[in-house]
């Protein structure tokens, strides 16, 4: 069949433009085959990385149609499966039956996002690795020193292990990462994924230490905007967001709502769903930002917001609870207590995703 493939190219003097180059492929050809035969047979001069052709190495990752993958994962197949509801969409928008019949498929090929270009689908990845530095994603000294005897650990701790440990580095998460993107001190998915990993090891001894260097305001967890994109493009299902979840539930443990406003918000947000199923946005400003009037200069900051609310005639006078309220509390106080129970084990997948070869 035949496919155009649409790549973005590149290099650090010029600005991006876009090269088409027309391809006889077959449907199960990977997107890595692909940009293989383009550079063998068409254009030598075409820019990208490549390793293993088997979805371990993690080199290959760039833009595939809009998003981050794996070429030597996606085959052009299904690409055009996970397309095909899109463009069914706009063929029907346009009521035109031949544009279907002789339209040839396309494929637009983009370098990861959040990195600078380096040439082509190639990008500089040095703050993905420095980034990855700042968490100190190593055991520690001091629990890789015992002395004549195997550090041995139970098969439930080292499953706690698996998922963060099926990480390839490929920097797909890192890329589409919309904190990243407008805050440029926040490390990234991929770093606070391998930071959990170190928080749930066993050996590890700095587990106090490294929860109070990932507590630090946006550059840590609390960066996170939870908009799913990391666990959405992730090909070895780390689930990145998932991880930082986790950091942020071991910090919580510890910390009580003095401690900054991130921890303020996500205590008092659970407070006031249990008191009234959903949050009353006049209290939530107040103890949070106001901290109950703790904090001057954080109340005088919600006035501005508060006043023009209030001329726009869009500040609730009251609120009313959510019916099923108390139903609402009973599940999250059950999770509450489940969580605090001893005997309590994350339900952590053990199941490494099976590779799809190039």
């Amino acid at each position: 069949m035949q496919v155009l493939f649409r790549v973005i190219r590149q290099d650090q003097q010029n600005p991006p433009k876009l090269q088409t180059y027309a391809l006889e492929v077959d449907p199960s050809s990977t997107i890595l085959d692909c940009l293989n035969q383009i550079k063998w047979q068409q254009d030598g001069t075409l820019a990208f990385r490549k390793n293993c052709r088997n979805t371990i190495c993690g080199s290959c990752a760039m833009r595939i149609n809009g998003r981050s993958a794996l070429a030597c994962k996606e085959s052009v197949n299904s690409e055009l499966m996970r397309l095909k509801p899109i463009a069914d969409t706009a063929l029907s928008s346009t009521n035109s039956t031949e544009v279907a019949l002789e339209a040839i498929p396309e494929m637009t090929i983009a370098p990861m996002g959040n990195m600078p270009v380096i040439k082509d689908l190639v990008v500089d990845m040095q703050s993905f690795w420095a980034n990855l530095k700042a968490v100190d994603p190593y055991v520690s000294t001091a629990g890789r020193q015992i002395p004549e005897r195997e550090f041995l650990q139970t098969p439930e701790e080292r499953a706690r292990l698996n998922q963060t440990g099926n990480c390839i580095m490929c920097g797909a998460c890192y890329s589409e990462c919309n904190a990243r993107e407008v805050d440029s001190s926040f490390v990234g998915p991929h770093a606070l994924a391998k930071a959990y990993r170190m928080v749930a090891d066993s050996r590890d001894q700095q587990t106090e230490a490294r929860l109070e260097k990932y507590n630090q305001g946006t550059q840590g967890v609390w960066g996170c905007t939870r908009c799913y994109y990391c666990n959405a493009v992730c090909p070895m299902g780390v689930a990145p967001m998932d991880q930082i979840g986790k950091i942020k539930s071991e910090i919580l443990d510890r910390k009580d709502a003095q401690a900054s406003r991130s921890i303020r918000h996500r205590k008092q947000l659970i407070e006031l769903v249990k008191q009234g199923g959903w949050i009353d946005e006049r209290q939530f400003g107040l103890q949070v930002v106001g901290n109950s009037f703790r904090d001057l200069r954080g109340l005088f900051s919600l006035a501005p917001l508060g006043l023009k609310m209030i001329s726009k005639g869009k500040f609730p006078l009251k609120f009313e609870r959510s019916e099923g309220t108390d139903t609402v509390r009973s599940l999250i106080e059950s999770a509450q207590r489940l969580e605090s129970s001893p005997d309590f084990v994350d339900d952590v997948s053990t199941e490494t995703p099976e590779p799809v070869g190039g």
